[in-house]
């Protein structure tokens, strides 16, 4: 008998997709405050402001935070921004988590002086789902930068001619709950530009079990199309491009760009 799976919207539950990334924080971190060193504009008095689109449950927020910079993040769903706010209240942390969406941010919010840097690192940049508002998202916070600063954007390109089911796995714990999450990806659609998606977590919490499925459709780039698109904002330059081992010391050319990749942009003077 297959296993049966309830459809929700893991984005409804925070925890369990904080669990999932957590790990990686430390490491993302790290590379944001090298890459800010290495490309980024020079050092001023004061704090550092750093702006995080699709924020999800805060956990680069509260890291940055702790490291003395002043952040605002953004996220569509209620839930991640609530419990961003609690994260950062029960840590004692100051940052600013409100909802917004890639796509209008620019309009909807007052985002105060110029930062320095920003970030949208795991992929949710490919939720935006036409080109002419991903160009408006990339000029909105090329607009929020000041003249030097880094917008650090990662996303998976895609190979179209991949004909074969792709699949990723996650696993973490914290106390007593434990989550698997298994992502799976069909052959992308050259015609549409999209792919489907799929996240499927067992939660194992003491002795409850809870398994989930959530659907979704990307917008897809191949390096050709995300480079077409990045020369319609020319107020971003393209700095450096690294890929998802965060490895400062090793970056790609354009020629070389692969499936999992963080471009450095940054905001011409």
């Amino acid at each position: 008998m297959a296993t049966r799976f309830t459809t929700t919207d893991w984005y409804s539950e925070p925890e369990w997709y904080d669990i999932i990334y957590e790990p990686d924080t430390p490491r993302e971190v790290e590379f944001l405050e090298r890459a800010l060193e290495v490309y980024g504009p020079p050092r001023r008095r004061g704090r550092t402001r750093a702006l995080e689109p699709a924020c999800g449950s805060g956990r680069l927020v509260a890291a940055l935070a702790r490291r003395g910079y002043a952040v605002t993040g953004f996220d569509l769903e209620p839930e991640m921004v609530a419990y961003s706010n609690r994260r950062l209240r029960a840590a004692g942390l100051r940052a600013r988590v409100v909802r917004s969406s890639l796509e209008r941010f620019g309009d909807e919010l007052r985002l105060g002086p110029p930062f320095q840097l920003a970030h949208c690192l795991v992929s949710s940049f490919k939720y935006i789902a036409s080109d002419a508002a991903a160009r408006a998202h990339l000029q909105a916070v090329a607009d929020a930068l000041a003249p030097g600063g880094l917008y650090v954007l990662g996303l998976h390109l895609t190979k179209y001619d991949e004909t074969g089911v792709q699949r990723e796995r996650w696993v973490g714990a914290r106390g007593p709950v434990h989550v698997v999450c298994n992502v799976q990806s069909w052959p992308p659609d050259p015609r549409s530009r999209t792919e489907r998606m799929r996240a499927r977590l067992r939660v194992q919490d003491g002795a409850r079990e809870r398994r989930t499925e959530t659907k979704w459709t990307w917008r897809t780039y191949s390096p050709r199309q995300m480079l077409a698109l990045l020369a319609t904002v020319p107020s971003l330059e393209i700095a450096a491009i690294h890929d998802f081992t965060y490895d400062i010391e090793q970056s790609w050319t354009i020629d070389e760009l692969d499936f999992d990749t963080l471009f450095v942009l940054r905001r011409r003077p």
